[in-house]
C-alpha cells in the first residue's frame, strides 16, 4: 500500500538519511526544512532515484506554517501515515550562562515543534486508522551532558511525550516510538562542535562495542523498520541506537 511520510529536518543528517530510506522503501515523503533550498534538494536527491518526494519549508515552531506544508504533501501524495519528528536545535553552554531566550528556544523547537507537528498530522492517522510516529530524540537525554542541559532537558520530554502518546493513540491503530540516536557523526557532532565532548570524537569509537562510530543511515535503518507494517505490536519503546554505548 502507498503510504506518504513526513519527516523533518530533512535537509541534512539525520533527516535525509530517514527522508532518502523511506523513500527506498516506496514511500512518498514530504521532505521538510527550515531550509527550503536544502530540502528541495534532497526532495530532487530522492525524485532522481525513481522515488516520489516533495521539497517543503516551514519552522516547525511555527503552526501556520506546518500546516502549509502539510496541506501540499497532502495534494501532492494523500493522507500522511507516517511521520518523522527529527527537526530540533542543539546548544553547547554551561548552565549558568543559560539565557531565559536560549531555554525558551531549545523547548519552542525541540518540544513544542514535536507537538505541533504530531498534533497537525494526527487525524489523517486516525481516519486511516494507521500510523506510525517515529521521534528522534538524544542519548543525552539518558546520560546528561554537562554543556547542554536545556538541550538534554527538551529531549527528554521528547521522551516522556513519546510513552504518553503511545499510551494515548494506540486504540487509534497509532504506533509512537523513540530512537535517542548516540555517538553519530553528523551535523550535531560536527568540527565546530567536537571539542565540546567529554570523550573526542576520534577516540569515541574506541569505548563503543562495535568500535565505530555511527551514521546517519544507522537512524534511518531503524526509523525505516518502525515505520514500517512489521513493528505494529512495538509502542512507546526507545530503541537506543548507539553501538551499544553504555548509559547510567
Amino acid at each position: 500500500m502507498q503510504r506518504t511520510a513526513l519527516v523533518t529536518g530533512a535537509a541534512a543528517g539525520i533527516g535525509r538519511a530517514c527522508a532518502m530510506r523511506l523513500a527506498r522503501e516506496g514511500r512518498a515523503v514530504g521532505v521538510l526544512d527550515l531550509n527550503g533550498e536544502g530540502a528541495e534538494k534532497v526532495a530532487r536527491e530522492i525524485q532522481d532515484a525513481g522515488g516520489e518526494a516533495l521539497g517543503l519549508q516551514a519552522s516547525i515552531a511555527e503552526r501556520a506554517q506546518v500546516e502549509a506544508a502539510v496541506t501540499k504533501l497532502r495534494e501532492a501524495f494523500g493522507p500522511i501515515t507516517i511521520l518523522v519528528n527529527n527537526a530540533a536545535i542543539v546548544d553547547f553552554t554551561p548552565f549558568e550562562e543559560i539565557t531565559d531566550e536560549k531555554w525558551d528556544a531549545q523547548f519552542t523547537v525541540n518540544v513544542k515543534g514535536t507537538f505541533i507537528v504530531t498534533q497537525t498530522v494526527l487525524p489523517d492517522m486516525k481516519a486511516a486508522r494507521w500510523g506510525r510516529i517515529i521521534n528522534i530524540s538524544s542519548s543525552g537525554a539518558q546520560s546528561g551532558s554537562p554543556l547542554q542541559v536545556h538541550y538534554t532537558a527538551s529531549k527528554g520530554a521528547v521522551i516522556s511525550m513519546t510513552r504518553s502518546l503511545a499510551l494515548a493513540l494506540g486504540p487509534d491503530g497509532v504506533t509512537v516510538n523513540n530512537i535517542p540516536p548516540g555517538s553519530v557523526m553528523q551535523t550535531i557532532m560536527s568540527e565546530a562542535h567536537k571539542d565540546l565532548f567529554p570523550v573526542h570524537p576520534d577516540q569515541m569509537k574506541d569505548t563503543l562495542p562495535v568500535r565505530r562510530m555511527g551514521e546517519p543511515n544507522d537512524i534511518a535503518n531503524a526509523c525505516a523498520w518502525l515505520a514500517s507494517e512489521d513493528s505494529g505490536y512495538v509502542t512507546g519503546q526507545t530503541i537506543g541506537v548507539n553501538g551499544g554505548r553504555v548509559l547510567s
